[in-house]
């Protein structure tokens, strides 16, 4: 179980607080969904979570054990918005087993089934795969650590409706055995397969039920109740 216990983030030079009074609890193998604006403390709420970045204060807590950054990096795994700019292996071999170059053939492969790209060659470049197939390479770069939390920045950012659709699908697939935590501004077809969501705004972070985002997204496609106070 993940929990966020009163989470502030107020670096020095802003004069307000980027996050304010963060909780929620996210089971194990569900995903939880945050929908916010930009500029809304998103990503933020990423960093933190993977331990790039320390909060001011609050508590991060996995299965009732209070973690600090070092322990979020090794809990989990971030895949950053358009992750496919960060790839830096010119194989697909390389770019799985960069910082992991004991990795065995078996764990490589193994990786890539789960993502559905078992049939190309290791040996292909990132670079000349389709945008749905980088997206589901950079998840296999975080899949082959096993970590048990998976973090995503926007994923669906830049994809058609194709390459989304395929996306959701394979997410929901992944949470039957990973935990996931979501960030967007722009649900859309996340809703289907969201077990928890959350609307965050300058910083506060309300629950909301799914079943009444996934109602708003019908009736008026990408937009939706926002509160802020």
């Amino acid at each position: 179980m993940l929990y966020l216990r009163d989470l502030n983030y107020h670096p020095p030079a802003t004069p307000t607080a980027i996050l304010k009074s963060i909780n929620l609890e996210l089971a194990p193998q569900s995903m939880g969904l945050a929908i916010g604006p930009s500029g809304s403390g998103k990503s933020t709420l990423l960093e933190i979570l993977a331990g790039l970045s320390e909060s001011t204060s609050g508590k991060v807590l996995w299965r009732d054990r209070e973690l600090i950054a070092d322990d979020l990096q090794q809990l989990s795994g971030l895949v950053f918005q358009f992750p496919e700019r960060h790839f830096c292996g010119s194989t697909i071999l390389e770019e799985l087993r960069l910082g992991h170059p004991e990795l065995g053939s078996q764990r490589v492969r193994e990786a890539l089934t789960e993502v559905g790209l078992e049939h190309l060659s290791l040996n292909t470049s990132p670079n000349s795969l389709s945008g749905g197939q980088q997206r589901r390479l950079a998840l296999a770069v975080q899949l082959i650590r096993q970590p048990p939390l998976l973090l995503l920045d926007e994923p669906t950012a830049g994809l058609d409706w194709s390459m989304r659709r395929q996306l959701v699908n394979l997410l929901a697939k992944l949470k039957s055995h990973w935990t996931l935590f979501v960030v967007t501004h722009d649900a859309g077809d996340l809703l289907s397969i969201a077990d928890k969501c959350w609307t965050l705004d300058r910083g506060e972070l309300k629950s909301v039920d799914p079943a009444t985002l996934k109602s708003a997204e019908q009736r008026s496609p990408g937009e939706f109740p926002v509160t802020s106070s």
